[in-house]
């Protein structure tokens, strides 16, 4: 039993490893690793600082939709986020989730 625990929870962290690198490309494709890293700011904050900043607001996912979708400035300082008008919103939807996620 215990090696069907074993083996059950590591196919397990295997899949959630494998939808969290497809969400990670989703972001490389979209040019969001242009200007963001995960564990470091670039030119705008990394996604660890985002989901830390935003852990407690319940709101949160669809402000931040919003936010990248129409673009911002002034949240992490003056150098503006452009608008990613042209990336699909469930796309948008999917990045967002997996930013939140990060810790």
């Amino acid at each position: 039993m215990k090696l069907h625990t074993a083996i059950s929870l590591a196919l397990a962290a295997l899949a959630f490893s494998a939808v969290a690198q497809a969400q990670e490309q989703l972001a490389q494709a979209n040019g969001c690793m242009t200007c963001h890293a995960i564990d470091k700011k670039v030119i705008g904050p990394s996604y660890k600082e985002v989901a830390a900043k935003y852990r407690s607001d319940k709101g949160a996912e669809e402000a931040l939709f919003k936010k990248v979708k129409a673009g911002g400035k002034g949240v992490w300082g003056e150098t503006p986020m452009p608008p990613n008008a042209h990336v699909k919103d469930e796309d948008i939807h999917v990045i967002v989730k997996w930013i939140l996620s990060q810790k």
